[in-house]
């Protein structure tokens, strides 16, 4: 009777006591760049690094946490997430400089940070304002750009593990590989220390106006979650996605981006499942033309929804 009792109960009557926010069924849709997916079964915004730890280390065992940024690089199903979305706030989002050492919240908007770099002299972190992502996720997945990564420029890193345990990271514990780091994907990351040098403003300034230039030539800005897929070694995604006719191709509302075609979009009603089955048939059609099977960049969270869509050329 007991066990039937706690299988029923809200998933947010068993978490611990916080000082941040529990929400339940928290839209996650609205947050992403792609404007698709379900809920959060519950979504927790902490107050703090010692509220996020108390969380972790007092947080059943048996439920999922899954870290979230702004949802850039993210694709959300549409049956929602299972378990804790766990969402950084405010107080991750500080940004500090001392001589060229900058030092960031792992919710830091890559952009700001290279604005506030920029506005102290700092030279060499121009390419994170062409990164459309937080620090923290930048960490995860050696965000770069136009140049630059983060294997480049962080030196050390914090993060919290599964158990609320807080670990200091080196620039060798991080482990960076092309779109990759070591740490285990259930640790949370929530400050790094990057290494800038000496420059002159008016040419970090002209630098960072040729990435936005770049990025708003050669991109699409709108309901998109970026750079769709990896390049492979010694050739470019986009260009096997066009060697193999998939530049317009659509799945319902989810198109590959004309102005890009490393992009998917969503053209206004796309689901989900729209996205996703449409970057699965570029993969499918590329592997085909060209043997090569392509890995996904963006992220994908959730659980699937029934959906039928077709695919047209």
């Amino acid at each position: 009777m007991m066990a039937a009792t706690r299988r029923t109960r809200r998933l947010i009557e068993r978490l611990p006591a916080v000082r941040g926010r529990y929400t339940e069924s928290a839209p996650l849709g609205r947050i992403t760049w792609f404007r698709v997916g379900g809920p959060a079964e519950v979504m927790f915004r902490p107050a703090d690094a010692a509220d996020l730890a108390a969380f972790l280390a007092a947080r059943p065992a048996d439920v999922p946490v899954t870290v979230i940024g702004v949802g850039s690089n993210l694709l959300v199903r549409d049956g929602g997430v299972d378990g804790v979305v766990v969402r950084l706030g405010r107080a991750f989002a500080g940004v500090s400089i001392e001589g060229a050492t900058v030092r960031a919240g792992a919710a830091a908007l890559d952009i700001n940070v290279a604005r506030a770099a920029a506005r102290a002299g700092v030279a060499g972190l121009e390419f994170l304002s062409g990164v459309p992502g937080t620090i923290g996720g930048g960490l995860r997945m050696n965000a770069g750009a136009f140049g630059g990564d983060m294997a480049a420029v962080v030196t050390g890193a914090r993060a919290f593990d599964a158990e609320g345990r807080e670990h200091a990271l080196s620039a060798d514990d991080l482990g960076f590989a092309y779109r990759a780091s070591a740490p285990p994907e259930d640790w949370i990351f929530t400050a790094a220390t990057l290494a800038g040098h000496p420059g002159d403003g008016a040419k970090i300034a002209a630098r960072m106006d040729e990435i936005a230039r770049a990025r708003d030539e050669s991109q699409p800005r709108k309901r998109t979650g970026g750079s769709t897929f990896k390049n492979p070694p010694g050739t470019s995604a986009w260009e096997l996605i066009e060697r193999a006719g998939c530049r317009g191709l659509r799945r319902g509302g989810a198109v590959v981006s004309d102005k890009h075609c490393n992009f998917l979009v969503n053209t206004g009603d796309a689901t989900g499942a729209d996205v996703e089955a449409l970057g699965e048939e570029v993969r499918r059609r590329v592997a085909e033309a060209t043997g090569v099977a392509l890995e996904w960049e963006i992220r994908r969270i959730g659980r699937h929804a029934p959906h039928i869509g077709e695919v047209t050329p």
